[in-house]
């Protein structure tokens, strides 16, 4: 299967960043202009669309917000309904000084406000044990419907209670605007929303250029979509009207077939050929209905590339789990292998360590040459013998049952073994003080290889040449923290996530959690354990 256009830059499941504050700091201050100034001229490109109760049947305006939502997350929500309020002001949409100024007022900001409770809602579903039924990139799918419908719903009061402003009174025409409140947004979100993210993902970085396509595949999409278009023009000409059925038909093939990108380009394609035509002078309920046949063409479509590339990820995911279990069981083999070496060596070795020992002790008397030497030798045995009963405990049965573990000692073994890595990369490793008597129950060798995937990662991606270690403990848990600092811009290194995903079955596997948080550029992970008993 190929994709026709490089994936969209709208997988992301969770904000950018970590930071909990609810106004603008940093770079959301150049954001929210260039959103104010974007959110004025899609506004007036809607004007042609506009419908019963104010409301457009295509409204660009609600993909930019959204965009600028998802991707800088719904904190920034009040700051965005507020620069929508200031750029109606300055339009001259609402009168700020007019005797229900603080009713539009409020009735403006709604929007804003309402897809960021969607977003949201949507981001907690798709988060934790529940990602599972919300796979990337289906939220954003679903977002992008949820929201323009919660914006509708939550304008529904108003138009009850104020008819006088709304311009609507009776049922159906409550009915009818706010049908096309919801469906110029979904509109709007739809095709606009994915190609600023795409675009921007481009130009950050994050995302590769769009690659052409193999020719097949795309005399396959044209030839489904031309066809699906001209019968749609026979049934138009059979004064059958503009069906959507073909439309909806073929978009979703190319969704199935080729995914989002492929999907977006052939709803762009129907847009151009439908949203002409209702710019005219047609009747109300006449545009409306073509519009919800093209909303639906949108949902479908788009919801098809979603769950194609959902599948796609799925069956990735499920490759790399096999090939790490393939690597698992020729490590379990090289570990039985080497348990049988280590364990036909390891009398010899102790029997010279002992030997070493007492020949030291006999050449104490003898001419300072020989001692030396005998030293060496005794040192060099004990090294030796010492190893081969760290290697013996490792790959013993001993490594398969959880023991009593000082948090202290793992970071100090853990810190040796990364030492030479970090000192090679030039980055400093801080190590905190950690106190000797948090014991957690833990299989040592399994638990120090997730804090060394940990480490290996912060040493990859650390900007400012320190990487922190550090421990804590309260209300019966311990913390292990690894915290670096990134640049702004995106980094690229090689590898899966492989490592994070082995350390997270690790930690889980001991009956804690592994925690990303950060901010103003730090990155920190903690894997959170429950400790054994009380520190003394």
């Amino acid at each position: 299967m190929n994709i026709l256009v490089a994936p969209l830059a709208t997988d992301s499941a969770t904000p950018p960043s970590g930071d909990a504050r609810w106004w603008p700091h940093g770079r959301d201050w150049g954001v929210l202009l260039l959103y104010g100034v974007g959110f004025w001229l899609a506004h007036a490109a809607a004007l042609p669309w506009g419908g019963t109760g104010y409301y457009s049947l295509w409204f660009p305006a609600a993909g930019v917000r959204f965009a600028v939502l998802w991707r800088r997350g719904v904190r920034i929500t009040p700051a965005v309904a507020v620069v929508e309020v200031v750029a109606d002001i300055l339009s001259g949409a609402v009168d700020p000084f007019g005797a229900d100024a603080i009713t539009v007022i409020v009735s403006a900001v709604r929007p804003a406000l309402a897809y960021g409770i969607a977003i949201a809602a949507i981001r907690w579903l798709a988060g934790g044990a529940r990602a599972a039924v919300l796979a990337p990139p289906m939220p954003f799918g679903l977002a992008a419907i949820v929201a323009p419908i919660a914006a509708a719903v939550a304008a529904l009061p108003w138009s009850l209670l104020r008819p006088d402003m709304s311009g609507v009174g009776d049922t159906r025409s409550i009915v009818l605007s706010l049908t096309g409140f919801a469906v110029g947004d979904l509109l709007g979100v739809m095709i606009v929303a994915p190609a600023l993210l795409w675009a921007l993902g481009v130009l950050r970085g994050t995302l590769r250029s769009p690659r052409l396509p193999r020719m097949s595949a795309l005399a396959e999409a044209v030839a489904v979509l031309g066809s699906a278009i001209a019968m749609a023009l026979l049934l138009a000409r059979a004064e059958l009207g503009l069906q959507p059925t073909p439309l909806l038909l073929a978009v979703a093939w190319i969704g199935l077939r080729f995914g989002r990108g492929a999907a977006w380009c052939a709803i762009v394609i129907v847009a151009a050929l439908v949203l002409p035509q209702t710019a005219r002078d047609l009747a109300g309920a006449a545009r409306l209905q073509l519009h919800l046949g093209l909303a639906a063409v949108t949902m479908v479509g788009y919801l098809a590339g979603s769950f194609t590339e959902a599948q796609l990820r799925a069956q990735a995911d499920l490759a790399r789990r096999d090939r790490l279990l393939f690597q698992a069981e020729r490590l379990k083999t090289l570990r039985a292998m080497s348990v049988a070496v280590i364990h036909e060596i390891s009398q010899p070795i102790t029997t010279l360590a002992i030997e070493a020992r007492h020949l030291h002790g006999l050449a104490a008397d003898a001419s300072p040459e020989i001692a030396e030497t005998a030293a060496l030798i005794d040192r060099k045995a004990a090294a030796l013998s010492l190893l081969v009963r760290r290697l013996r405990r490792f790959g013993g049965r001993a490594v398969d049952e959880p023991s009593l573990l000082p948090v202290a000692a793992l970071l100090e073994d853990v810190v040796q073994l990364v030492g030479p890595e970090a000192k090679a990369a030039r980055i400093r490793l801080e190590v905190a003080s950690c106190d000797p008597d948090l014991l957690v129950l833990a299989q040592e060798v399994e638990l120090g290889q997730a804090v060394v995937n940990l480490l290996r990662n912060a040493l990859q991606a650390c900007d400012d040449g320190i990487v922190r270690i550090a421990c804590s403990a309260q209300a019966g848990r311990v913390a292990i923290g690894v915290t670096n600092r990134c640049a702004a811009g995106p980094r690229v290194h090689d590898g899966m996530g492989v490592g994070l995903l082995v350390s997270r079955a690790i930690v889980e596997a001991h009956g804690g959690t592994l925690v990303r948080d950060g901010g103003d550029g730090a990155i920190r992970y903690q894997i959170i354990l429950p400790l054994a008993g009380d520190p003394l």
